[in-house]
Parts: structure tokens; C-alpha cells; sequence
């Protein structure tokens, strides 16, 4: 569990958690789309990291 004081890098509700997770996937996608390109692959690799981190957040929401 994260500190109380540390804020967490994800919305409180699932409309605005599903925008957030749409943007990375795109975002993520751009990446995969020029992966030949060294910064294609950073930026591959770190979309990736976030639409999983964002993914498990999202599945925690009530609403």
C-alpha cells in the first residue's frame, strides 16, 4: 500500500481511469509502430510499464 501522504498517479473513478488507460494504450501503440527506432522502443517499453500499472489500478475501482 502507498503512504498516506504519497498521492496516487490514478483517477478515483472508472470513467476517468478507462480515459486514462485508452491514452496510454495509444500512446503505447504509437511506440509499437516504430519500434525500429531506438525511441520508438523507449517509449514502447515505458507505455507499457504504465497500461499495466494503470490496468491493475483500474480493476481495483468500484465505480
Amino acid at each position: 500500500m502507498l503512504p498516506p501522504n504519497l498521492a496516487r498517479l490514478y483517477a478515483k473513478n472508472r470513467r476517468d481511469g478507462a480515459r486514462l488507460l485508452s491514452s496510454a494504450v495509444v500512446i503505447t501503440s504509437i511506440g509499437l509502430i516504430r519500434i525500429d527506432h531506438p525511441i520508438g522502443q523507449v517509449v514502447a517499453a515505458l507505455g507499457t510499464m504504465v497500461c499495466l500499472y494503470w490496468w491493475t489500478c483500474y480493476r481495483n475501482l468500484e465505480r
